[in-house]
C-alpha cells in the first residue's frame, strides 16, 4: 500500500503498529524469489549428503528476508509516506540490518555450491568481471553509501519516490544495493573481489560513525520540511507535527545509526578473531605436516646409512690393506724408527 495524501490513514496508535500490516505484491514476489531460491539450494545440498550451516541459513531468511518483510509490509510500510520518522526506521533496517545478515548468509557461496557446471562458470566470470570489481572497490562503495542519503534527503528526488509507487519500491531496492556492495566485501564470507584485511574493515566502517550522527543533526535541525509539500498535504490532525516528526527522523538516523554500527563492528571483531584461530591452527597443520616429513627423511637416511654399514667387507679385510693387522712388538717398532732416523746421516 502506497498511501498519499488522499487516503488519510487513521491515527498511528500502540494497537496499529502490531496490526497495520499491508500487502504489497511487488514487495512479496521480490522478498519470495530469492527466499524460494536460497531454501531450494539448501534442500538441494542436504539431498546430496553435503552440510550447509543452520545459522547461514537463519542469517539469510529470517535476519535478512524477514528484516526486509518487516521494512516493507508491516506499519513500516504502511505508514512510510506519512511519517517521516517511520520511513527512517525503514532506511535504517534496509540499508544496514538487511544488507548485513543477507552477507553473512553467503548466498554466492551457495550458489556456486548447487549450480551446474556451466552456471558455475557463468556465476565465476561475472564475479570476476571488471563491474564487479569497480562496484565493490571499498573505498568507492564507502563513498556511495555516504552520499546517497544526503542526495536523497537534501534533493527533489525523495519526493519523487513519495509521489511514485514504482519509484518508491525502487528507492527500497536501491537502499538494500548499494548498502550491499559494501557489507559484502566488509562482513560477507561470499568469495568476492576486493576484499579487505581485518583491521582495514574495522577502519572503514568507524568511518561511517560520524556520518550517522552528521546526517542525524542536519536533519533535525533543517530550516524547512523534506517534502514539505507531501507531508503539509496530509492535514493530519494527529501527532507529531511535521516539524516534531523531521525532528525524531533525525534523532533515529543518529542513534541507531551509531547503535547499528557498533554492532557491525562487533561482528567483525568476532570474525577477526574466528579468521586468526583458523589461520593459527593452519599453521600448526603445516608445521605438523613439516615436522612429520622431516622425521620421515631421517628415519629414511638412518634406514641408508644401516644398509650401507652392513654391505661393507670386515675391517680385517685386504682391501683395507694392513692397517688394521696386529701391530708389530715393540723392539720391531723401536728398531724401524731409530732406522728411520739415522737414515739422513748416511
Amino acid at each position: 500500500m502506497h498511501a498519499t495524501p488522499f487516503d488519510q490513514p487513521p491515527a498511528l496508535t500502540p494497537l496499529r503498529f502490531l496490526t497495520a500490516w499491508t500487502f504489497d505484491i511487488w514487495a512479496v514476489i521480490g522478498l519470495a524469489i530469492p527466499l524460494g531460491l536460497y531454501l531450494y539450494g539448501v534442500w538441494r545440498l542436504r539431498r546430496r549428503g553435503d552440510r550447509w550451516a543452520p545459522g547461514r541459513t537463519l542469517a539469510f531468511c529470517v535476519g535478512g528476508i524477514g528484516s526486509a518483510a518487516i521494512a516493507t509490509l508491516s506499519v513500516l510500510g504502511t505508514y512510510d509516506t506519512v511519517l517521516l520518522s517511520i520511513h527512517m526506521v525503514q532506511h535504517m533496517l534496509l540499508s544496514m540490518i538487511v544488507p548485513m545478515f543477507l552477507a553473512l548468509g553467503a548466498p554466492v557461496t551457495l550458489a556456486l555450491r548447487v549450480l551446474p557446471k556451466g552456471g558455475r562458470k557463468i556465476l565465476s566470470a561475472v564475479l570476476h568481471s571488471w563491474p564487479v570489481k569497480i562496484l565493490s572497490f571499498p573505498p568507492l562503495a564507502l563513498g556511495l553509501y555516504v552520499a546517497n542519503p544526503f542526495v536523497l534527503y537534501f534533493t527533489p528526488l525523495y519526493e519523487v519516490t513519495l509521489n511514485s509507487g514504482f519509484w518508491h519500491n525502487w528507492m527500497h531496492v536501491h537502499f538494500v544495493i548499494t548498502s550491499s556492495l559494501l557489507y559484502w566485501p566488509l562482513v560477507g564470507v561470499d568469495p568476492i573481489p576486493n576484499r579487505v584485511s581485518y583491521p582495514l574493515r574495522v577502519l572503514m566502517f568507524l568511518l561511517t560513525l560520524p556520518f550517522h550522527a552528521f546526517l542525524g543533526v542536519s536533519v533535525m535541525s533543517t530550516d524547512r520540511l523534506i517534502a514539505e509539500e507531501w507531508y503539509v498535504a496530509f492535514e493530519r490532525s494527529w501527532p507529531p507535527s511535521p516539524l516534531a516528526d523531521q525532528e525524531i527522523a533525525g534523532g533515529i538516523l543518529w542513534g541507531s545509526g551509531d547503535a547499528i554500527a557498533t554492532v557491525v563492528i562487533l561482528v567483525l571483531f568476532v570474525q577477526w578473531y574466528r579468521s586468526s584461530q583458523l589461520e593459527a591452527r593452519r599453521i600448526d597443520r603445516q608445521l605438523d605436516r613439516e615436522e612429520a616429513a622431516a622425521e620421515r627423511r631421517a628415519r629414511a637416511e638412518t634406514a641408508a646409512a644401516d644398509a650401507d654399514g652392513e654391505g661393507e667387507p670386515p675391517e680385517t679385510d685386504r682391501s683395507r690393506g694392513d692397517t688394521m693387522s696386529e701391530p708389530e712388538d715393540d723392539s720391531a717398532i723401536r728398531t724401524n724408527t731409530v732406522a728411520v732416523r739415522i737414515r739422513p746421516d748416511e
